[in-house]
């Protein structure tokens, strides 16, 4: 009985930690895949059907199966363990909803941007906007498509520029696995700067 007790009671005094992470990135590189791998609640999606109509504000490329696009966000929930609940925030990649970005990232403990290695060109406004405009810490995933990685991740690195300090990682993001490792990656990078601030901190006020 005693045993029984305490460990109940260890239960009871046990808080639960939720987080927000934004899944981020350009266009058709897999945020919503992403969430709806994950997600342990039906994944909330909120896309339109791309048609003729609007090409001339939203890229139609033919060289992708994709006929729909992010229209505000997409959001889902998994549990990391019994103290760690996260939030996850898909943000949309064409570039007329970038001004929502703000909103979505405001709060958010770390972002994943997404990279697509064949149309690179599309991540260069998600990670200037990372590295530029907001102040969560950050991670890129690159996200081989149909499971192939068409280049070293130390080449991705030089190409989009990125300082030392971000972590860069591949992952298939149709293999919810995977995308718990980008997730537990952020975590752990968020973790760790946000020591880094603290120690800083302390060290200019002694």
């Amino acid at each position: 009985m005693p045993a029984f007790s305490d460990s109940r009671e260890a239960t009871l005094n046990r808080r639960l930690t939720s987080a927000k992470i934004v899944i981020a990135g350009g266009f058709g590189v897999g945020k919503t895949t992403a969430v709806e791998a994950i997600s342990e609640i039906p994944a909330i999606r909120t896309e339109s059907w791309m048609t003729a109509a609007a090409a001339q504000i939203d890229r139609l490329d033919p060289g992708i199966d994709k006929v729909t696009t992010t229209v505000a966000m997409d959001f889902g929930r998994v549990t990391i363990d019994d103290s760690l609940v996260l939030y996850l925030f898909g943000t949309p990649g064409q570039p007329r909803f970038w001004p929502m970005w703000d909103d979505l990232v405001r709060g958010a403990v770390g972002a994943v941007v997404l990279v697509d290695t064949n149309n690179l060109e599309n991540s260069f406004a998600a990670v200037n906007y990372f590295e530029n405009d907001a102040t969560v810490p950050w991670i890129v995933c690159v996200n081989p498509f149909h499971g192939i990685q068409t280049h070293e991740l130390s080449a991705v690195r030089e190409a989009l520029t990125l300082p030392p300090h971000i972590p860069l990682i591949a992952a298939d993001v149709r293999d919810p696995r995977n995308v718990a490792r980008a997730l537990l990656t952020v975590v752990d990078h968020a973790t760790e700067r946000r020591s880094v601030l603290q120690e800083t901190t302390t060290c200019a006020r002694s």
